[in-house]
């Protein structure tokens, strides 16, 4: 997350059920979805968006987005789960996974260059790369959504290591 984005104008808020689960801070939950979107923008040219304004900023991306007249549309995002990387690690990361459709997407896939070979596949499909283990977790997790029809789940998943194991729960 940056600072910019706890904006406080988003076009919608993020489902309540959805809120609770991300984050005990209804300030924070908003903030992850926010840099969820905002990342994606940056990094593949899409955005979940809808006709606002944010409001005045000092990120580069936010203020493409306001000169549009697009806001975050945080309604349509879905939460997958939360991971942490191992305390091992030089670089950690306190994460939150969602995903949205491409349906609700705008712009060009094309991005900053920060990612390479940009393409559009099924999950099954994008699980036959060579994946980082959270990120296999968490499109896994996505599977077992839809093959319930995507109904809201009762619990959800936080993806960890304890002494440099994986561990997973759900709660």
């Amino acid at each position: 997350m940056e600072a910019t984005d706890s904006l406080p104008n988003p076009a919608s808020e993020l489902k309540n059920t959805l809120s609770e689960r991300i984050s005990t801070s209804p300030e924070k939950s908003t903030s992850f979805a926010m840099a969820a979107v905002r990342e994606t923008f940056e990094e593949t040219g899409l955005f979940l968006g809808a006709p606002g304004d944010i409001g005045e900023t000092h990120n580069e991306s936010w203020n493409q987005l306001r000169a549009l007249g697009l806001a975050p549309n945080l309604a349509k995002l879905e939460y997958v789960g939360h991971a942490i990387t191992p305390a091992s690690k030089a670089f950690r990361f306190n994460a939150r996974f969602f995903y949205a459709w491409e349906s609700d997407m705008t712009g060009e896939l094309g991005g900053s260059g920060e990612l390479a070979d940009l393409a559009f596949l099924d999950i099954e499909k994008a699980l036959e790369l060579p994946l980082v283990d959270v990120t296999q977790f968490m499109l896994e997790e996505i599977i077992r959504r839809k093959e319930n029809g995507f109904a809201t789940p009762r619990t959800y998943p936080f993806f960890g290591y304890r002494k440099d194991r994986q561990y997973q729960r759900y709660k």
